[in-house]
């Protein structure tokens, strides 16, 4: 059981921290609290079944497509639907809201709500420790590793990752230093998007894809940005692996944890809200103060 948790604390930490910091990202750089995210992680996920399994092409191109479609859906849903009305939050909730229950309707009226599978990516097992280790998830956790590392390194380590750190400081000095704010709040959302398309893309071969399976992880991300604080990225990545191997030991360690997960997140979050409402990294608003 112990290595039950460990295991699936770890893939599902590094898949929620993929989902929340691209949630923090777009929320510090654009202030849009996004919750159509999780419908574009299901968007990937279907299409990598599609591409695999109904038209049988090679991995190595259904993965990256299936990134890049994503992402350009993401990114023109945001032209057409966010950035008439960005400046009006509860309207972009609403569009946001909106959004991700279409998407959910297309599948549904596409695939009739079935429950569907991708095959395993990678087949055998690792010792690891004298214990058996699928390779499959040995792939999916060296996938989200290496997509964490390289969102850190372009945030952190070059010119663009400056610009959107700026940008998401303070927008308008960003604008009189010269920075383009738009372009900036494009690359951010492209990124976002693309690192919940990778998400999807390490789900699609462990869990089954259906039309719903984008509400779970939502719950999850949101319980993780309020706890890490919002538009904290470094919050968002500690809170990721806390509330996955919570989640893991709810599952393997109490009976019926299984329908525990969501209750569990949300409890988290609500004492997080009571205890400390900024979070763990986050900061009170100026107007807070």
């Amino acid at each position: 059981m112990i290595q039950e948790i460990i295991i699936n604390g770890l893939i599902n930490g590094s898949i929620y921290a993929l989902l929340a910091i691209g949630f923090s990202l777009i929320f510090g750089v654009a202030r849009i609290v996004n919750i159509a995210h999780t419908a574009l992680y299901m968007t990937a996920a279907y299409l990598i079944y599609v591409g695999l399994v109904r038209f049988g092409l090679p991995t190595l191109l259904v993965i990256p497509a299936s990134i890049l479609l994503t992402t350009t859906l993401g990114l023109i849903s945001y032209q057409l639907f966010i950035k008439p009305i960005r400046e009006h939050e509860a309207a972009v909730l609403i569009a946001t809201i909106a959004l991700a229950m279409a998407i959910q309707e297309v599948f549904l009226l596409v695939f009739k709500g079935h429950y569907l599978g991708v095959p395993p990516l990678a087949t055998g097992y690792l010792i690891v420790g004298g214990v058996k280790v699928a390779m499959q998830h040995v792939l999916a956790l060296g996938v989200a590793v290496l997509a964490l590392i390289g969102t850190w390194f372009l945030l952190l380590r070059t010119r663009v990752g400056l610009g959107i750190r700026c940008t998401a400081q303070d927008r308008e000095v960003a604008n009189l230093m010269g920075i383009n704010v738009n372009s900036e709040i494009m690359v951010a959302i492209g990124i976002s998007v693309g690192m919940a398309a990778v998400a999807g893309a390490i789900v699609a071969p462990l869990r089954v894809i259906d039309p719903h399976m984008w509400t779970h992880p939502l719950i999850m991300m949101l319980a993780i940005v309020v706890l890490g604080g919002l538009g904290s990225i470094k919050g968002s990545f500690i809170a990721s692996y806390i509330l996955g191997f919570t989640e893991a030991l709810v599952v393997f360690a109490v009976p019926m944890g299984a329908f525990l997960q969501g209750p569990v997140a949300l409890s988290i979050m609500i004492l997080a809200l009571l205890i400390r409402p900024e979070g763990l990294f986050g900061v009170a608003f100026e107007e807070e103060r």
